[in-house]
């Protein structure tokens, strides 16, 4: 039964239960065969005992990792890891970075020394039948008997069970073992217990002569480990900062006459199919092992805004263009925690509700999501429309209740100390507050409140979707909006989740008049993960982009109101190709009907093919 069980613990290739191995055959049989014939028999007992725990984590450590994740407190909702799929989610001038807050540590712990005053164990048990869920079938029975009644160093849970099959982390190894080194400094000391036997001796000897060969190639690989990773220190590119980036190549065209309402002439299709790119490089630097310092660089963007060339902002891209050329900063943000349950973040640029907020639509948003700008996530609460500088904090309730809030300005606006409609309160800018409840781990739900206000400059209420009297209720006259906003995400299985939200925007005129408008839009997503082949992802979205459903406002007193008199249907789907871990194929095809809200245009298709490169 020894032999066996141990030969299954070197089959998982544990790499941190073979390197104590390797020490530990050579110091205690030099060592310790002097101080009696407990040491060894202790040895092979807790050998045993351990691959049982460290075979009980095997799994989770080859399990292919998705590319899809909910954005759920269940899954961690306060503090964000710095990884590629994080970056991934960032989307051009308006970044896109749901964050990834962690869970509190894993309670269940190996022996007495190791438990917490969350988890106190029961008194020392004496037998191993005091353990409710360990029975004699079990494959490690005899090493847990051996260790409770021969040694008695392991404890069980207030509830009576051990608990065998959860995994073991390399801290509470520690301490267990440290906990039975002592067991038997005392059996040593005080020589009374005549526990360990010559056969136990012969076993451990027999296992070193076993895997003799196996452990001389193993040092090898440790020396070859070591080696490798004194090079790569001494020319990495800082001890602070890592660099992650991405590129996108896409080929598109759009079909359908241009959404203007102009003379006819000027209504046909003049798009032609184009070739466009944009690549990015992010350095993510930590002081502290906790905090990210985000520097964003885009190094080129050619992909159009396709507003002027088809005559609305419904066919707009998630990751298109803003206008500037060369290389410039994107982004620059500071995230820090505060305590276990709080994250604080501060921005100079491009401070996006969406870093700071969970906008429960990870499944269909980000680089390798959805083409359109609309199908990302709610536009009137997490798009702005405008950078932003200001600050935003995070605090995680519980598992089932988080609040995120904060408040920015345009950084455009922000960093000038004169005028009426600059500096950090006086320009456009932001508040939001956000609850985001999560019942079960499979649903998520965020109840959110956001306010806006324009008052000079480009007015974009609905960033930059839906229709022009949307964006632009009252023309250029200053104004105020108090935007609703209700978002789901329900994974009802691992390959299916449905999501989706409702906005709701109350505007107000500030400036040559007191007009109201009000504005609503809506989504149902719905996202496929392994589609076809494990890794894939296949996306639908059916949605109304913001549309002015009823306004007082008319730009002269002949004028007609300032409100839409149709519905348009955003209809979108697409799916996405791993070629690998850092290659991404992704056919799009979306259609708007009656651009504009309006029936005298004719539908609008977009289709596109991109891919995209992350590193």
């Amino acid at each position: 039964m020894c032999n066996r069980d141990v030969k299954i613990l070197w089959g998982a290739s544990d790499q941190r239960f073979i390197n104590f191995l390797c020490i530990t055959q050579e110091l205690m049989f030099n060592v310790l065969w002097n101080y009696g014939l407990v040491i060894p028999a202790f040895l092979n007992g807790f050998f045993i005992f351990s691959s049982a725990a460290l075979a009980a984590e095997m799994p989770n450590i080859s399990e292919p990792k998705s590319e899809i994740r909910g954005i759920s407190p269940n899954s961690g909702t306060l503090l964000i890891k710095p990884t590629q799929a994080g970056f991934n989610q960032i989307a051009n001038a308006e970044i896109i970075k749901t964050p990834d807050f962690s869970l509190s540590p894993k309670k269940s712990l190996l022996s007495q020394r190791t438990l917490t005053n969350q988890d106190k164990p029961l008194g020392q048990v004496t037998s191993v039948s005091e353990l409710s869920d360990v029975q004699p079938t079990d494959w490690a029975f005899q090493a847990i008997q051996s260790l409770v009644e021969r040694y008695g160093c392991i404890a069980g849970y207030p509830s009576g069970d051990f608990r065998g099959n959860r995994a073991l982390s390399r801290y509470e190894f520690a301490a267990g073992l440290n906990a039975c080194l002592d067991r038997i400094n005392e059996l040593i000391a005080t020589s009374t217990q005549n526990l360990v036997t010559k056969e136990d001796l012969a076993a451990l000897q027999n296992l070193r002569e076993q895997f003799a060969s196996e452990l001389t190639a193993l040092r090898g690989k440790l020396d070859t480990l070591e080696q490798r990773t004194s090079e790569v220190e001494a020319n990495q590119f800082s001890t602070t900062t890592k660099l992650v980036g991405d590129a996108i190549f896409l080929v598109a065209d759009t079909f359908g006459d241009r959404a203007n309402n102009t003379p006819a002439n000027d209504t046909e299709d003049s798009t032609n199919t184009f070739l466009a790119y944009r690549a990015r490089l992010n350095f993510q630097t930590s002081f502290t092992g906790r905090d990210q310092l985000t520097t964003l660089l885009t190094l080129g963007s050619a992909i159009p805004n396709l507003t002027s060339t088809t005559g609305t902002a419904m066919t707009r891209f998630s990751f298109d263009s803003d206008g500037r050329e060369g290389t410039y900063l994107s982004q620059l943000v500071y995230r820090f925690p505060v305590g276990s349950q709080g994250t604080v973040w501060v921005g100079a640029r491009a401070l996006q509700p969406a870093i700071f907020t969970p906008t429960l639509n990870a499944s269909i948003g980000g680089l390798n999501g959805a083409a359109s700008r609309f199908a990302t996530f709610n536009p009137t609460i997490y798009r702005p429309g405008f950078d932003g500088a200001g600050a935003a904090f995070a605090y995680k309730f519980s598992d089932q209740l988080q609040l995120n809030a904060g408040y920015i300005t345009n950084d455009a606006q922000a960093n000038i100390p004169e005028g009426d409609s600059n500096g950090f309160f006086n320009g456009n800018h932001l508040a939001l507050a956000q609850l985001t409840i999560s019942p079960t781990r499979q649903l998520d739900i965020g109840i959110t409140y956001a306010r806006k206000y324009f008052g000079t400059g480009a007015f974009n209420l609905t960033g930059g979707t839906g229709s022009v009297f949307a964006r632009n209720p009252f023309e250029q006259n200053a104004t105020t909006t108090d935007n609703f906003g209700l978002q789901f995400n329900w994974r009802t299985s691992r390959r299916f989740h449905l999501g989706g939200w409702f906005g709701y925007t109350l505007a107000n005129q500030l400036a040559n008049g007191d007009s109201d408008a009000t504005i609503i839009n809506g989504a149902l997503t719905l996202a496929f993960p392994d589609l076809f082949q494990e890794g894939n992802v296949g996306g639908i979205i059916v949605g109304v982009p913001p549309k002015v459903t009823s306004s007082n406002y008319r730009p002269t007193p002949a004028a007609p109101l300032r409100q839409d008199q149709d519905t348009s249907l955003h209809l979108e789907t697409f799916y996405s190709y791993r070629v690998n871990d850092n290659i991404r194929i992704i056919p799009s095809l979306y259609l708007i009907t009656k651009p504009e809200h309006n029936d005298a245009n004719d539908a609008i298709w977009v289709g596109s093919l991109r891919t995209t490169f992350t590193f």
